[in-house]
């Protein structure tokens, strides 16, 4: 069956189907890593090969409760994840910040504005060799004011913490985490859709006490440099992906120490190389 024939749906999206077909943000991250997560392509084969899966932690949950809020598949996230509910019906103590999170967010209109494009727009293209997918949280495409917009909502422990990366020392969290590579993708693939360069933005909620909240415009030129590390990166991991080239191991990653063999031992000296 070729692509021409498989139609890229919300219910398919993150099946392993479309994962084979499709290069996405997620995936490249997950072979090439981000400057805050050491890429692994031998996890991300046993990820494409169904051999390995990551258990969603109580922070992953309460972003992904967020996220659902605001997509308006609450109701499918709550039947997905039964076991992060009381009896009640109500959030398990641990879980509930992520009232918290929406209530706050739904008293700024500046942040409900730039949340109130279309939800989840789903988008494809060719880039670098390979046929990419996007899943947008909200894409605001006003070309006659030329006001459009991608906006991707984020949550976490802080918008402000210091993120300390060997050789570099403290960067943001943005590109701590890759999402200059997300917003990178994004915007390309919807300017190969329809002609128009559109701006991007991070809406940051935290899962402080207190959520703080921001709307960060993340400039054109990290965008860019975002998108020549994806041109620089993208041969290796597609090689990687068809089975040309073997993966490395990081060893450093869950799936790696679930699968690591000893064979000999290491010098002290390999120890401080493998802290990131």
């Amino acid at each position: 069956m070729g692509k021409e024939e498989f139609v890229l749906t919300s219910e398919n999206y993150y099946s392993n189907e479309a994962d084979r077909r499709y290069m996405s943000v997620s995936q490249f991250k997950d072979f090439a890593g981000s400057y805050g997560r050491t890429g692994c392509e031998f996890c991300a084969m046993e990820k494409l090969n169904e051999r390995w899966h990551t258990a969603p932690s109580t922070p992953m949950l309460v972003g992904s409760y967020v996220d659902s809020y605001f997509e308006g598949t609450l109701d499918k996230f709550k039947e997905e994840n039964p076991s992060i509910f009381k009896k009640d019906g109500t959030l398990k103590t641990e879980y509930a910040g992520a009232e918290n999170i929406i209530k706050r967010i739904e008293r700024d209109k500046l942040f409900m504005y730039y949340m109130s494009g279309e939800k989840q727009v789903i988008m494809t293209g060719s880039l670098f060799g390979c046929d990419w997918k996007i899943k947008m949280d909200s894409y605001i495409a006003d070309s006659v004011l030329a006001d459009g917009k991608i906006v991707d909502l984020k949550t976490m422990k802080s918008i402000y913490d210091k993120n300390w990366v060997r050789d570099l020392g403290y960067i943001d969290f943005v590109r701590y985490w890759g999402y200059d590579i997300q917003g990178a993708v994004y915007q390309k693939i919807v300017e190969i859709n329809t002609g128009c360069k559109l701006p991007f933005y991070i809406a940051a909620a935290t899962k402080e006490f207190e959520p703080d909240i921001e709307i960060i415009h993340i400039s054109q030129p990290i965008l860019a440099e975002a998108l020549a590390v994806v041109e620089r990166n993208i041969k290796r991991v597609l090689e990687v992906k068809s089975g040309v080239l073997e993966p490395d191991r990081c060893e450093v990653c869950d799936c790696c120490k679930r699968t690591k063999v000893l064979t000999k031992p290491i010098e002290l000296d390999e120890i401080i190389n493998k802290i990131y």
